[in-house]
């Protein structure tokens, strides 16, 4: 199972890592530089808004699903029919609660781009159920080109729209929320095509037990999956709230500045939890010991996370620099923060994973459920007075503290050992990489090929080089434990 985890998250992160960031860095970016930081902040509310109550369209259901077919593949047949119903049905009831809720307090520009995004976010969770059937196949290649199909088609759309010359007016945030509802829409088609073919699926069938079955297993999934959506994406929503119009888009604004990095390298952590459910489930189970698959996927997650969050935090101003050209100073203090949260983010994708395929989801829900009220509070105490950057601690509180409590409970699940030598080696490793941030800019590495601008590059990759050789000389990254498990039989 080794194996299989590490060649199908290889082929994964290669292709994310090959289209995310060109997506991010190359056309997200561009576009908040392109309509300004207020215009984007406008867009960025909505956004987040769009997201508070997608559970509604799911309620559950591909979590259950992706858990339930990694355990039974025969029921794909026997339970696509009915829940492709349910999705097109719990579209309406997401759509009429997300507007009865925004009539209360946006404009109807607002309205209008939510209708929209409203919509996306329909395509995006139709598109997690399909590919919920895919991987709990495991038919991790195919769901691995899924996973960046909708990317390539949005670089696409929007890069003809930005560099292709075909309009003589402005580029507008509006061009943007098209661009994905196409690309969304492609995708859809092209999941729903291969799953239809492997569910022999021949018409809807509406059942009316089966509803409610399906419901009652998957409530605990949908409330936990409520709860992680409403403290993740709280921030800029009550940026907007808390703050007046002008002043809130602003602040959302530099929010999303410093959020795009972090969002960025989310987008790869996350893989590692979309391999990590059916394989911890199949593994649970058949009554198989997890200890090394999580020690595996927790090491190959948390090394390059410490790098990153050090990385950035020491570079932030640089790194800003590089990307945007307003309100540099407190998106680099907003960045600093967040990507320090990356860590926590970071443990949550396997120790949280391992207690959803275990079926603790009792412990989660309450654990989710004080997340959101520690961010709902810290928010509504920092963002007056601190603004973005208030926020971003909210951010950073709530992620460390919900992801604590998960490490501690799974070790207590699992009955896992602490292995005290590898977290002391993990401790040798951040203090390394602090030293090597320090080091690096205290005597800067000028190359002659670097503009004067960006001299501090040299420094900085010669930082990356150094921490990834600290890792290998801990023995955190072994290339001969990769290989081996990657030559051995299954």
């Amino acid at each position: 199972m080794q194996r299989k985890f590490l060649t199908n998250l290889s082929l994964l992160l290669f292709l994310n890592l090959l289209i995310k960031p060109f997506w991010v860095f190359g056309i997200d970016r561009t576009v908040q530089n392109l309509v300004g930081v207020e215009a984007f902040g406008f867009y960025f509310v909505v956004f987040n808004f769009s997201f508070l109550f997608n559970i509604l369209l799911d309620l559950g259901i591909t979590n259950f699903n992706n858990r339930n077919i990694a355990q039974n593949h025969h029921l794909l047949s026997k339970h696509f029919s009915g829940i492709l119903l349910m999705k097109l049905l719990l579209a309406f009831l997401y759509l009429g609660v997300t507007f009865f809720v925004a009539v209360w307090k946006y404009n109807p520009d607002q309205l209008k781009l939510l209708g929209v995004l409203a919509f996306n976010q329909f395509l995006i969770s139709f598109i997690l159920y399909l590919r919920s059937n895919i991987s709990g196949l495991l038919m991790f290649k195919t769901d691995s080109f899924l996973s960046v199909l909708d990317r390539m088609l949005m670089i696409l759309f929007c890069g003809i729209l930005l560099w292709g010359h075909v309009t003589s007016t402005p580029f507008r945030i509006e061009w943007f929320v098209y661009s994905q509802t196409a690309a969304y829409v492609f995708t859809a088609i092209t999941a729903l095509l291969i799953v239809i073919k492997k569910a022999k699926f021949k018409r809807l069938n509406w059942n009316w037990p089966f509803f409610l079955m399906i419901m009652k297993q998957s409530a605990p999934f949908a409330l936990l999956v409520l709860f992680m959506t409403f403290y993740n994406r709280l921030d800029p929503v009550m940026l907007g709230i808390l703050l007046d119009k002008s002043k809130g888009n602003e602040q959302a604004g530099i929010y999303a500045s410093g959020f795009r990095i972090f969002d960025a390298v989310n987008m790869i952590a996350y893989l590692f939890s979309v391999l990590l459910v059916p394989v911890f489930s199949k593994m649970i189970k058949h009554k198989e010991n997890v200890e090394q698959m999580v020690k595996l996927s927790f090491t190959m997650i948390i090394t390059p996370a410490i790098l990153i969050a050090l990385g950035s935090f020491f570079y932030s101003n640089e790194l800003m620099a590089l990307l945007y050209n307003a309100h540099l100073h407190d998106s680099a203090h907003v960045f600093q923060i967040l990507m320090g949260g990356f860590i926590a983010v970071s443990a949550t994708y396997i120790f949280g994973t391992l207690l959803t395929a275990n079926g603790n989801l009792k412990e989660l829900n309450i654990i989710a459920c004080c997340g959101l009220l520690i961010s709902f509070s810290c928010n509504f105490f920092l963002i007056p007075k601190f603004l973005a950057i208030g926020s971003a601690y909210a951010s950073l509180i709530t992620q460390f503290t919900t992801a604590a409590v998960q490490v501690v409970l799974a070790v207590k699940v699992f009955k896992l050992k602490p292995n005290y030598r590898y977290l002391l080696t993990l401790i040798l490793y951040v203090v390394g990489v602090a030293t090597f941030n320090i080091l690096s800019r205290a005597y800067p590495v000028h190359l002659s090929f670097i503009p004067g601008h960006l001299s501090w590059i040299g420094g900085f990759l010669l930082m990356v080089f150094a921490s990834v050789l600290l890792s290998v000389l801990l023995k955190l990254w072994s290339i001969g434990s990769l290989l081996r498990i990657l030559r051995s039989e299954r």
